[in-house]
């Protein structure tokens, strides 16, 4: 779908910047092709920056079909064809598919990393708010200079560092992760976590699917953040210090749990990795309630 988007967009895009002058015609096509360029590259060699890039370019081409739509003069053939196949990539590159995909990017050695789901919360503005700034930080300076309005050019450069704040808080949430590896599991998350926590064989007591609206065991620290599909349980004999992020008002504190509440993509496959193989790995029999999927 995304080699297919410059065939469902190219017209709509060139009546968009049809009048504009020369110089930043140019440099908006520039931007269009390499955006279009970099989702290629992070979708045929998928990793954790690659996924933060392309989550952020989607969006940005589907506002961009729905402004050439209001604005343009394109053909409604050409309109609809662009917000069509905007619309398809973006939900397309959001599959958490292309999330397993992008963390498995970086691992190695024999580990499989099961991306943590983002909190549904951030997606009401805090995500669009940062990837909005990210995209007009980076895209503004650059054609207003070339429109040479010098003076609002130099202005909009305070939208480069803008930029890479927000990008660097979009991509906290491409590196949270549940690792499997040969020692036990990993869970790592910069977001509620001051530290990752290594959970080793001898300590893990299992990794079972739990039902999202189950009410955490006692003992439990829970991680997910208001996520709750593909809710599972780790298990801990509670002899591992977790050391939990600082909060408004609150110190950063060490706990010894019981069990780690974490959502995850790709519960199935992880479930069964837990327990293919190793008898100290083994899954726990999951509650009455929880689901296999």
């Amino acid at each position: 779908m995304w080699l297919a988007l410059p065939l469902a967009t190219g017209s709509a895009a060139s009546h968009a910047v049809e009048g504009w002058a020369g110089a930043p015609r140019v440099v908006a096509i520039a931007f269009l092709w390499m955006s279009w360029g970099i989702g290629l590259v992070a979708l045929f060699a998928p990793r954790p920056a690659g996924l933060t890039a392309v989550r952020t370019i989607a969006p940005a081409f589907v506002v961009l079909a729905l402004v050439a739509a209001i604005w343009g003069d394109a053909s409604t053939l050409a309109t609809g064809a662009a917000l069509v196949g905007t619309i398809v990539a973006a939900a397309l590159v959001a599959d958490p598919e292309v999330a397993l995909a992008s963390a498995n990017g970086v691992a190695y050695g024999d580990e499989r990393r099961n991306p943590l789901r983002t909190p549904p919360a951030l997606y009401l503005a805090p995500i669009p708010i940062a990837r909005a700034v990210a995209v007009a930080g980076i895209v503004t300076a650059p054609l207003l200079l070339a429109d040479e309005r010098v003076a609002w050019g130099l202005v909009a450069l305070i939208g480069l560092p803008l930029a890479w704040l927000a990008i660097r808080a979009l991509h906290t949430l491409a590196r949270r992760w549940l690792v499997t590896v040969p020692a036990g599991v990993v869970v790592v998350d910069p977001m509620t976590l001051v530290d990752p926590v290594l959970v080793v064989r001898k300590n893990l007591r299992g990794v079972r699917a739990v039902d999202a609206t189950a009410a955490p065991v006692p003992g439990a620290v829970d991680l997910r953040l208001g996520a709750t599909l593909g809710t599972v349980e780790v298990g801990i004999d509670g002899s591992i210090d977790v050391v939990r992020g600082s909060r408004r008002g609150r110190r950063a504190d060490t706990v010894r749990p019981d069990a780690l509440i974490v959502a995850v993509a790709g519960r199935r496959e992880l479930l069964a990795r837990a327990s293919r193989g190793r008898p100290n790995q083994a899954a726990m029999p999951p509650p009455s309630s929880a689901s296999p999927s």
